[in-house]
């Protein structure tokens, strides 16, 4: 079974966020990984891109396919995880962890942000299909 973690929010999309002070760090879930397989790539936006919430933000690529990303929140990349570009099989192994792929400034407060987004327990509803 996958992992979810709690205190996070995620979208349908299978992407997670994380209110760290002002910014959301993003990355996708541990559902999501699983189904696409070894990633090889991510193609990250730029620093200063702004992002609409539900929107592509670049894509992932395994040896099976290649996946858009989705934002979950609306804000400014203000930090890509570089180490991605050497290491993307950090998404595998560490979804929540190493493997987080851009932190965002959004308007307002962080946590709210991250709030409006599905619980833990919502996401593991959806993606049982209950």
């Amino acid at each position: 079974m996958s992992e979810v973690k709690a205190g996070l929010g995620y979208s349908e999309e299978h992407e997670w966020a994380e209110a760290r002070g002002n910014l959301v760090r993003i990355g996708i879930t541990d559902f999501a990984q699983s189904q696409l397989g070894d990633i090889v790539f991510v193609e990250f936006p730029e620093t200063g891109a702004v992002l609409e919430a539900d929107a592509p933000m670049g894509t992932i690529e395994s040896v099976k396919t290649v996946s858009d990303l989705f934002s979950p929140v609306s804000g400014t990349v203000v930090m890509i995880n570089e180490a991605l570009l050497n290491s993307p099989e950090n998404v595998n192994s560490d979804p929540y962890g190493e493997g987080w792929i851009v932190e965002v400034e959004v308007d307002g407060d962080a946590a709210e942000v991250v709030a409006a987004l599905l619980s833990a327990e919502q996401y593991e509803a959806f993606i049982s299909g209950k």
